[in-house]
Parts: C-alpha cells; sequence; structure tokens
C-alpha cells in the first residue's frame, strides 16, 4: 500500500509538472514567429491615420501602434527579446493572399471584418467603427449616391466600398461608369484630376485624405453611409491560439483605458505629416464596442 501511495504521487507530480509544459507548446503563428525569430507586419500605405507612411517612409498610424503592442506582448510573454519585426506593405487586392500565403503574420490597416472574408481569415476584436461615404469636390454639386446617375466613379479594389457602390449601381440601375484604382492614394488623384465624381470610401479614410491634402477645403464628405465597416487587425484563420494573444493584448488595451490614449493621439491630436488633427470623438458604436470587444464583425 505504501509502495502504491508513492508511486501514484509521483505519477501525480509528474502530471503536475507537464501540465503547464503542455500548455505553453505553441503552435501555429506564435510557434512560427518563435521558430524564426522574426515577426512579420502587413501595412498600408495610405489609410490615413490607421496605417501610412511618414515623411521618411516608416509605417505609423493607429493599427500600427496597437500591434506594436502586440509584439512588445510577444517578446516579454515568450522570452524573445530580440525578435526582429519585418514589416512588408500590402494593398487592399494583396492584403488577404499575402496573410493566407504566410508571407505576413497580421494586418494591421484598415480592413473591414465581413462575413465574407471571414471564409478566408479571421479578426481580433474590433478596435475602430465607420462607413462608406463619398468624397466629392464641393463644386461637384453631388450630395448622395442618386446624384452619381449617368456618371464616373472610382473605386480601390478589392474593398467593401467597392462591392457597396456597385451593389447600388446594379440595384437602382444608376448606369454609373467605374475607374478602378489600385489604392486609395490614386483613386483620390482620379477625383482630383477631374476623371472621376466621386470616390466612396470608409468615411474616416476620406477625412483623412482631405486632411492632407493640398486643398482641404474644396473637398467634402456626403452621404448617408451605405454599407458598416467594423475595422478589425486581420490574423489566419484556423489559428485559436494566436486569436487568443491577440485578443488578450487588444482586450488589456480596452479593460485598461490604454486604447483611448493611442485613439486620441490619432483622431484627436495633430498627426504627421502636415500637423492635421481630424477632432473626431469616439462614436456611441465605437464605445460600445470598447467595454464590450467582439471580433465577429456586423
Amino acid at each position: 500500500m505504501k509502495r502504491f501511495m508513492q508511486v501514484a504521487i509521483a505519477a501525480l507530480a509528474a502530471m503536475a509538472l507537464a501540465g503547464p509544459v503542455a500548455a505553453a507548446e505553441l503552435a501555429g503563428t506564435l510557434k512560427k514567429i518563435k521558430d524564426t525569430g522574426t515577426i512579420k507586419v502587413g501595412h498600408r500605405d495610405a489609410s490615413v491615420p490607421f496605417s501610412y507612411l511618414d515623411d521618411r517612409q516608416r509605417p505609423i498610424g493607429y493599427s500600427m501602434d496597437l500591434c506594436a503592442r502586440i509584439v512588445e506582448a510577444v517578446k516579454k510573454e515568450h522570452q524573445l527579446p530580440k525578435l526582429k519585426v519585418e514589416y512588408v506593405p500590402v494593398t487592399s487586392q494583396t492584403r488577404i493572399p499575402i496573410l493566407t500565403g504566410g508571407n505576413i503574420d497580421m494586418e494591421c490597416g484598415s480592413t473591414t471584418n465581413t462575413l465574407e472574408r471571414q471564409k478566408q481569415v479571421s479578426y481580433a476584436y474590433t478596435t475602430f467603427y465607420t462607413g462608406t461615404k463619398l468624397l466629392v469636390k464641393k463644386a461637384s454639386g453631388i450630395r448622395s449616391y442618386k446624384d452619381l446617375k449617368g456618371k464616373t466613379v472610382v473605386v480601390t479594389q478589392g474593398t467593401t466600398n467597392e462591392r457597396a457602390i456597385k451593389g447600388l449601381n446594379d440595384k437602382e440601375n444608376l448606369g454609373i461608369t467605374f475607374i478602378h484604382a489600385k489604392d486609395h492614394g490614386e483613386s483620390f488623384l482620379t477625383v482630383d484630376t477631374g476623371r472621376a465624381v466621386a470616390f466612396p470610401m470608409d468615411d474616416i479614410l476620406l477625412y483623412g485624405l482631405v486632411a492632407n491634402s493640398k486643398n482641404p477645403g474644396a473637398w467634402a464628405v456626403v452621404g448617408d453611409y451605405l454599407s458598416p465597416d467594423p475595422y478589425g487587425i486581420m490574423i489566419r484563420r484556423d489559428d485559436p491560439q494566436w486569436q487568443a494573444f491577440v485578443n488578450k493584448v487588444i482586450g488589456g488595451l480596452m479593460k485598461s483605458g490604454e486604447i483611448r490614449k493611442i485613439y486620441a493621439k490619432w483622431f484627436q491630436s495633430k498627426i504627421p505629416p502636415k500637423g492635421a488633427n481630424l477632432n473626431l470623438p469616439v462614436s456611441a458604436k465605437l464605445e460600445e464596442l470598447f467595454k464590450n470587444p467582439n471580433n465577429d464583425g456586423v
């Protein structure tokens, strides 16, 4: 009996020791990061103020600051003080294939979480909420999507905004002619040079483009919301360990209130390169999401 008890106690001790080791076993993205000593961060070049290049061609912005906190948490919790951060530029068209192909570990931009995209990728908690409106020149007289009948509109390829305006065009037989641009900067330039009369995009991105334009007073962001657009950091599907880690970091920023300081830095303060201040308070919807995080999209 005594021998049996000794064996049982030894077995329980072994199980106790094995538990933390098993729990610490890494898989998916976290294992890849630890094995390679590198974390790859996808970023945009013109999604002001979320993810864009500063005057020194460094990626900065609201989303980049959130991702920087995730990087620091990986370094600390997985004992990787020399972790290398590799920044990889992505566009609206390339962000999903670059992520699913393993060439980035998270996409830190202005990507809308949709049910359709969830068939290919996953998202962290929603960190911003916006919707599609129209960027036009004030002198154009355009005030809603109904004024676009028979006119030319530019869209950034691969965006939810493209799908929204094309859906309305088909539904209401507006006869819109579409120009397809590779990024938001090209879309803006297309309207600026008169080749299109409007650019549908998330209103916050439009405000950022206007604020950093040569003549902000010449522009207007108009119309009702054409689609809801909740933003979240995009990650690979079927990687619950990495999603839980990222959500733990983002959720911690929300719980502590730190995310409000990061928000104020980019939406209620002067931002580079021209020192524009968007003066955008936290919306009621975003306030709700900060208090009750979710990564389900809308």
